[in-house]
């Protein structure tokens, strides 16, 4: 069957593979699911492992199946799965457990292995590929009301493990009500930031680089979300004028803004930092009164990586719930589909020039009815 993958280590490999295709016995124990992979969510991180900056192959192999943000449907299961069907939607997580105690009950994203497992990351095949197997632990069924926008379901975990860290971290202050938020960036993880954070009730300024209005900005006003360029206003000016915000959630990339964020943070606020940043930045800081203001502030600032079934499973009442109370507005974060495979450096290219994309995805296979449709139409 077709893959792409990449040679880690060397940049620009990425290419078409004929790999061997999984079936459900490669999974002991009868509990194999083979799904057939639909759609495939590409993003930063895949042009940074195509670029050599992070990123292994599984042992024994010489390439890497990349892709980690997956939608597909069950094909076939072995004898002793009885928590899917064939014809089920699923999504796949993308961790897989190591050997520290929070691999072993289930929370392997807050693994203490300085090895760790991510399926098209690092050391695991990914998911931009015809066909993979897994076990059920790493599978989350997806409504069929929600096989149109089930490819958001990972960059809506990631949101979800974040809020909802900051939630239970606030427990120590036994009433904790937010009353504003500031989400830090307006990509795709932003935008389903935002919208959490809005179906809780809370009053949201979303920052992006970008001039308004465009698509990104549109669509937050649409949730009744501020948004606010930082090339108009800096995070100190909108603190000063729409905060202070008891909830910062950092997804720019840029770790300057992380230190700017520790600076304005409401008394009892909680800073999320959920981007990845490589390189070698070095800036001043105002340390001092960063450090005075976490302390007479009771502030928290904590770092969250992907997430485990629990947060895809909380990512699915929320989509869903989005889908109610605004129709239509996922849908519209699927701004660039690539259609097949073959068509691997098309994905690649967007991730790089283009402008104006909030979710590059590859259609690998048709959903169910998408022909149907198109030939009604």
């Amino acid at each position: 069957m077709k893959a792409v993958a990449v040679l880690p280590g060397k940049a620009g490999s990425v290419h078409l593979a004929e790999v061997s295709e999984p079936r459900v016995a490669d999974v002991p124990n009868g509990r194999g699911v083979l799904v057939k992979i639909l759609r495939v969510g590409v993003d930063g991180t895949d042009k940074e492992i195509n670029a050599a900056e992070y990123g292994a192959a599984p042992d024994g192999c010489n390439y890497l199946i990349i892709g980690h943000e997956s939608f597909g449907r069950v094909e076939d299961v072995g004898p002793n799965v009885t928590e899917f069907k064939p014809g089920d939607y699923v999504a796949l997580t993308v961790r897989r457990p190591g050997s520290s105690l929070y691999d072993q009950i289930g929370t392997y994203d807050m693994t203490t292995d300085d090895t760790y497992f991510e399926r098209g990351i690092n050391l695991r095949h990914g998911f931009l590929t015809e066909y993979v197997v897994d076990e059920p632990e790493y599978i989350i069924r997806v409504p069929g009301n929600l096989k149109e926008v089930g490819v958001l379901m990972e960059p809506m975990s990631v949101a979800q493990k974040a809020i909802e860290q900051a939630y239970r971290i606030q427990q120590r202050l036994r009433v904790w009500r937010p009353r504003r938020a500031a989400v830090l960036g307006a990509s795709t993880l932003g935008l389903l930031s935002s919208l959490v954070l809005r179906l809780r009730g809370i009053e949201v300024t979303t920052f992006g680089n970008t001039m308004p209005p465009f698509l990104n900005s549109r669509l937050l006003e649409e949730l009744g979300v501020r948004y606010v360029s930082t090339k108009e206003m800096s995070l100190t000016d909108a603190s000063a004028k729409y905060g202070p915000f008891d909830l910062i959630l950092e997804g720019t990339g840029y770790s300057p803004l992380v230190f700017e964020a520790m600076n304005v943070l409401a008394k009892n606020g909680v800073l999320a930092m959920v981007s990845v940043t490589g390189g070698s930045r070095q800036l001043e800081v105002p340390a001092d009164k960063i450090n005075l203001g976490f302390v007479l502030g009771n502030k928290v600032a904590f770092g969250s990586v992907n997430a485990n079934r629990e947060y895809f499973e909380t990512g699915v009442k929320d989509l869903s719930t989005a889908e109610l109370q605004y129709p239509g507005w996922l849908k519209r974060l699927l701004t660039h589909p690539v259609k097949g495979l073959e068509n691997y450096e098309e994905i690649i290219r967007l991730l790089t020039d283009s402008k104006g994309s909030i979710k590059v995805y590859c259609e690998v296979a048709a959903i169910e009815g998408e022909q149907t449709a198109a030939a009604v139409g």
